[in-house]
């Protein structure tokens, strides 16, 4: 009998009150001129777009819970509690659930984080993105490192323990010093998991439309390899590519993403990829949301713009793309069970990257040392 992955949830919130110019997320500026976001109309939408999805959970729990947006944080803790109480009325959730809410380190948003502990959100991924001014400036971000740090401070009062802190590095005007002291003051504060990634250009984004300066590739490596050691030395271990965490703190969330678990997705914009088992067939489908706001707050009941089913080849693929993120990989038998894969498929993909020793199948599999340090060349290689 197949094994379905484990299951769970993506919120999406769109509103944000400025758009960063680095960022190319379905994110949209509040309107200024309104007195409110439309918090309850967009409640209600969630309620009936995650009703609508209910065929999808095949009598599983909810293992994790993400809201991100957008800048969530912008909805009041009442709000955020009226979400998940609507979404527990539909689908149980695990004894150990992870609820994660991104969360600006603004002021307003930082003085909710008490409403939000007590609503159920127990992690918090705040996004300071540095704590040196200059830095955030360029950035167009709309806090300063007092916020950040005041921000992080507030939510451990509250009482949240699972705190991650997202860095960038790399960053115009960024040399070696600086970049490590934003790292070593995220360590200063206490946190469990830090999110640290080097800034890309992506389109659609006012960086890409006006490119900023980077630092040269030399000075990028330089950086890469000392934050990695600082992070080493403090006892945070790197269990993805940008993510590092003390011992038992990992991302639940971000790692069934990677290992190619199911999750539903609510909200304008939001993606999903869900297995469907009937019998002893299954199906892999991957739909996403209509992505203005204002034409979901619209819909009735049917908020899905578009839904693709995924071949086995393409789901391997997939499986093998996210999972090679991982230091330790997937257990071989959860990749082949997921992805509806052969054992022989997967050999016949993976042969030219394991003769280059850039990849490991045993029980698990996972990048070599070598494949980690040349994982663009090693996805290559399974194209």
């Amino acid at each position: 009998m197949l094994t379905l992955p484990p299951l769970a949830l993506y919120i999406h919130i769109p509103w944000c009150e400025r758009k960063c110019p680095y960022c190319d997320f379905n994110s949209h500026v509040a309107d200024k001129a309104a007195a409110t976001l439309p918090e309850s109309d967009y409640i209600q939408c969630l309620q009936r777009d995650i009703k609508s999805q209910i065929n999808y959970v095949q009598g599983r729990k909810l293992s994790s819970i993400f809201i991100g947006g957008g800048t969530p944080s912008l909805f009041s803790a009442a709000g955020i509690s009226a979400i998940l109480n609507n979404i527990a009325a539909v689908i149980p959730f695990s004894d150990d659930i992870e609820i994660t809410m991104e969360a600006n380190p603004g002021s307003a948003e930082a003085d909710k984080f008490s409403g939000l502990f007590k609503a159920g959100v127990n992690r918090l991924s705040i996004g300071v993105q540095s704590f040196d001014d200059l830095c955030l400036q360029n950035l167009g971000r709309i806090h300063n490192s007092s916020n950040a740090i005041r921000a992080v401070k507030l939510a451990q009062a509250a009482g949240f323990t699972r705190i991650n802190i997202d860095l960038m590095h790399g960053l115009p005007a960024q040399n070696e010093v600086m970049a490590m002291q934003d790292l070593q003051q995220a360590i200063d504060l206490g946190v469990e998991h830090i999110s640290w990634y080097q800034l890309t250009i992506e389109q659609n984004t006012e960086f890409y439309r006006f490119p900023p300066q980077l630092p040269e590739d030399d000075l990028l490596a330089d950086i890469q390899q000392a934050g990695f050691d600082l992070l080493a030395a403090n006892g945070f271990y790197q269990y993805e590519i940008s993510a590092f965490s003390k011992v038992s703190a990992q991302a639940k969330h971000n790692i069934n993403y990677w290992q190619f678990g199911d999750y539903l997705a609510i909200g304008a914009g939001a993606h999903g990829k869900v297995t469907v088992q009937k019998g002893d067939r299954q199906t892999i489908q991957r739909y996403n949301n209509t992505r203005n706001p204002k034409d979901y707050l619209q819909r009735d009941n049917n908020f899905t713009a578009k839904v693709d089913v995924i071949d086995t080849q393409e789901a391997l693929f997939e499986a093998l793309m996210n999972c090679l993120r991982l230091h330790k990989g997937m257990p071989v038998k959860e990749l082949l069970c997921f992805s509806g894969a052969t054992q022989e498929m997967l050999m016949q993909l993976c042969q030219p990257a394991i003769d280059k020793k850039l990849l490991i199948i045993d029980e698990s599999i996972k990048a070599s040392p070598l494949g980690r340090q040349y994982l663009n060349t090693l996805l290559e290689l399974l194209v």
